[in-house]
């Protein structure tokens, strides 16, 4: 049936029915009843400005208002925010950098000035309806953490789903000029970050002027994937007789959980550091207002020198069961930055870059050990050069021998083995970087270091296949020539707790293009 703009009772009974309800939508049911609240409507806006009160565009903010989700308590359904790359993408050296800026304004709005927001001509018969400025879509809602890591392993490369090239550990391993897309590559981009952090001094009594901390996104560099985030520290010459200072910047929410103990890495590049010694630390704080003391254990890094100039900070931490009687806290992960300089009256400019964090649960001594396992692969061959090869694998999960087994009795109801402490036990991959080598015409094939990187699972949505088209190998003009037919494909996983198979760990499979040379 067709809703009408407004609902009688005699329509009630198929909104109950559902789950939720978008305003103005075309549904069938057969008639159920649940309980309801206002969330469960969701008043469409457009951003494009297609009948929407307030234009759309930067003007969306109008009809949000309206709608009012914080009071009145309806849900907003947005559409056509793709409006931010659509309406520019003409415009003369529009690129991924310009598009990022624009975007970010509508959600989280610009990191200084105003937001302009055009007139909108009303309506005939339409009344005044004035507003005040312009209010990023973000500040209607409330601000939740991400999943607990406990329940979900956070990870993020601080990708936005774009780019223009594509990392493996500090490595640049594919270059495109026309920039590439891939939401499943999509990550947080540190919510803690835009439009600008909430700096403070990690000493609570200095009174000097804080310091300016203007994030962007680096397309240029990364750890793994395609950006990392670049932090510009400006800090101002200060009176105070003291040569150090130490900032406080948070980078993203989390939930933590009492009691669990959590293991949490990032890495990092000191890009400059101006007339001051730097030193970086990696900690968490409660966002609670009746904050809790974390317990923060650094962990000795033994990857000392990393590809890039990368470098590696890790923890662990945990809010003490006996301090806490909240299951779940909401807490903030980030940098301290320590500054070391001999005249604290001059200004000091560092800037960092932060390519990857991860959140994950450690696992207690007495669970049972296990590693992620790639174990075999495959290839399909294509029927001709410009059909595509299948590539598939099996991962699995490797454990530790048993060394003793305590079974009192056949009935015994204690595991003979140690127990995961989660549901979630099972070592995952989130994707898989896929390569190429060509063998040589001898026959012999070269290191797996020399392979070509041809891509990553997940833009198809399967996550242990790969099409390979062979004309469109970088090699294929080799094989075409009948130089070598012979392919050696590499599928490297990439962890839930964002570490990149080493070559040894990882699988390859061998094929003969040479029946599709017709």
């Amino acid at each position: 049936m067709t809703w009408p703009p407004s609902y009688p009772n005699t329509t009630a009974e198929y909104f109950l029915s559902l789950e939720s309800v978008l305003a103005g939508s075309t549904l069938g049911s057969e008639p159920r009843t649940s309980k309801k609240s206002l969330s469960d409507i969701y008043m469409g806006v457009d951003v494009w400005g297609r009948g929407s009160h307030g234009g759309g565009g930067f003007g969306s903010y109008k009809a949000i208002t309206h709608i009012d989700p914080g009071s009145l308590g309806l849900s907003v359904a947005l559409f056509g925010q793709g409006w931010t790359w659509e309406s520019e993408q003409d415009k003369p050296g529009f690129n991924w950098e310009k598009w990022w800026e624009y975007d970010r304004k509508l959600w989280v709005g610009p990191t200084s000035g105003d937001v302009e927001v055009p007139d909108v001509p009303r309506r005939r018969g339409e009344p005044e309806c004035p507003h005040g400025p312009f209010q990023p879509i973000t500040s209607f809602f409330p601000h939740n953490p991400p999943p607990d890591p406990l329940d979900l392993f956070f990870h993020t490369t601080f990708n936005p789903g774009v780019g223009r090239a594509w990392f493996v550990n500090g490595t640049n391993v594919y270059q495109t000029g026309d920039g590439w897309t891939d939401i499943d590559k999509q990550c947080s981009v540190g919510d803690l970050l835009w439009p600008l952090p909430a700096v403070q001094w990690d000493d609570d009594e200095r009174i000097s002027p804080l310091p300016h901390v203007l994030p962007a996104i680096c397309f240029e560099d990364a750890w793994n994937g395609g950006s990392s985030v670049r932090i510009d520290v400006s800090c101002p010459g200060s009176k105070e007789d003291t040569t150090f200072r130490s900032i406080w910047i948070p980078i993203q929410t989390l939930s933590i959980t009492s009691g669990t103990k959590y293991g949490a890495t990032l890495y990092y590049k000191i890009v400059e550091t101006g007339q001051t010694d730097l030193d970086l630390g990696l900690s968490v704080k409660s966002s609670a207002p009746d904050a809790v003391s974390f317990e923060i254990q650094p962990i000795a890094d033994t990857d000392s020198e990393l590809p890039g100039g990368w470098s590696k900070l890790s923890i662990q931490l945990s809010i003490p069961m006996e301090q806490d009687q909240i299951a779940k806290r909401k807490s903030a992960i980030g940098l301290i930055v320590a500054l070391l300089t001999e005249d604290p009256s001059k200004n000091l400019d560092v800037k960092i870059r932060i390519g990857q964090l991860n959140v994950y649960p450690v696992q207690p001594s007495t669970a049972a050990v296990h590693s992620h396992m790639m174990l075999c692969a495959n290839f399909t061959a294509p029927k001709s050069k410009d059909t595509p090869g299948m590539l598939s694998w099996e991962v699995g999960a490797s454990f530790l021998p048993l060394t003793s087994i305590n079974i009192t009795s056949p009935d015994d109801p204690v595991s003979a083995w140690a127990v995961q402490p989660s549901n979630n036990w099972f070592p995952q991959f989130m994707y898989y970087n896929i390569y190429g080598l060509l063998h040589f015409p001898s026959g012999h094939v070269g290191q797996p270091e020399n392979a070509v990187w041809l891509g990553t699972t997940g833009l198809v949505g399967r996550s242990t296949t790969f099409e390979v088209v062979p004309e469109e190998l970088p090699f294929w003009s080799e094989i075409n020539a009948g130089k070598s037919t012979k392919v050696r494909f590499y599928i490297q996983g990439v962890t839930d707790n964002g570490n990149v198979l080493e070559w040894e760990n990882c699988v390859f499979v061998d094929s003969d293009l040479q029946s599709i040379l017709v």
